[in-house]
């Protein structure tokens, strides 16, 4: 195997790596080491996997075999688990896509509820009084 990894150049796998760390974060299949959460977004994903397919098109011909082994079963892995994700995605009922637009979700309401709160204290006041 030590053979193996001297016959993949540094560089070429920690950009293959890169690419497919950062799929699978877009994927929700890990967490974000920046935010600490599963975020989800299939279509940056999508790009991401795109990305490495267009690398290892352009570089068709010019990789030794364990390169190429390595983007190939890359791609296949990222591909599967692709499919995985929009089949979830699609069988998941419209409101739950994602834990981020939820939480966007709840914080525009919190924000509009302030605002009607403000807003709403005179009408609550007619409302009572031609309640009463």
């Amino acid at each position: 195997m030590a053979d193996a990894e001297q016959k993949i150049d540094a560089n070429f796998f920690q950009l293959v790596v890169s690419l497919q760390m950062a799929a699978m974060q877009q994927m929700g299949k890990i967490t974000s080491p920046v935010s600490g959460k599963v975020e989800k977004n299939l279509d940056q994903a999508r790009a991401s996997i795109d990305i490495i397919s267009m690398l290892a098109e352009k570089t068709d011909g010019n990789l030794t075999l364990e390169e190429k082994d390595l983007i190939d079963r890359i791609l296949f892995e990222l591909r599967m688990n692709f499919v995985d994700e929009t089949n979830k995605a699609e069988s998941e009922p419209a409101g739950g896509e994602t834990e981020d637009k939820g939480e966007g979700k709840e914080e525009k309401e919190g924000e509009e509820g302030e605002k009607a709160e403000s807003s709403d204290s005179p009408e609550d006041d007619k409302e009572k009084k031609d309640g009463d």
